[in-house]
């Protein structure tokens, strides 16, 4: 009787557990597009209307649904203890919560109101860094992106080339500062397939202050 009792204790107890695993998989909160703090056309004539609505409507929102479908299929692997489907799930995980990441932060790197000289001390004077971010983003081989990011162990700025949809931060513990996307769809209709004449325009719109904004978060 005594053992009977232990065995519906550890039934009661798994199936207390699964209901906790299933309700906080059904409780997890999806992950959403951001929505832009300006039009689709305010940063013409260097990023054209119809590559931003494009880019943010339908590329974005893409890695966005995938996104919360593979975390959702991540949750029921764990629930289950299946360690092959996670290890499985990883690359689309990293894909697309990395064209997440990214593109929420170059949104804000952009401004129709952006362009000119950073104000930044510390920018100001690492200007040979943007040659180097220019050049850097021009030579990504395929698709992927050019950062400018933060290294906080040194204290200085750092440049770097990710591939395809790799976070920064995720790939090299680097803090994003800009970043500037060189996947063809980010420009292909305006500029074809002359990469340099799209890294040197974008330069006219990069938000400054969002990025000194970034800096000043990543020294603290």
């Amino acid at each position: 009787a005594n053992m009977l009792g232990k065995v519906w204790q550890m039934r009661s107890c798994a199936s207390i557990l699964n209901q906790t695993v299933s309700w906080k998989v059904g409780s997890r909160q999806k992950h959403t597009l951001p929505d832009l703090t300006y039009d689709y056309g305010a940063l013409e004539p260097h990023i054209c209307a119809e590559i931003m609505q494009l880019h943010h409507s339908k590329h974005h929102a893409t890695y966005v649904n995938n996104l919360n479908v593979t975390e959702e299929k991540y949750q029921e692997a764990l629930a289950k203890g299946d360690v092959t489907a996670q290890v499985t799930l990883q690359p689309a995980l990293k894909f697309n919560g990395g064209g997440h990441i990214n593109h929420t932060i170059f949104w804000t790197n952009l401004s129709p109101n952006g362009g000119g000289e950073p104000q930044d001390s510390l920018l100001h004077v690492a200007s040979f860094h943007l040659k180097k971010l220019s050049a850097a983003t021009v030579a990504v081989q395929g698709s992927g992106w050019g950062w400018l990011g933060y290294d906080k162990e040194s204290g200085r700025l750092r440049v770097a080339a990710c591939a395809n949809q790799d976070p920064l931060q995720g790939t090299t513990g680097l803090i994003p500062l800009l970043g500037i996307d060189v996947w063809e769809h980010a420009y292909y209709l305006q500029y074809k397939n002359v990469r340099p004449d799209y890294v040197k325009a974008i330069w006219n719109v990069v938000n400054w202050e969002n990025v000194s904004e970034r800096l000043q978060i990543a020294k603290k």
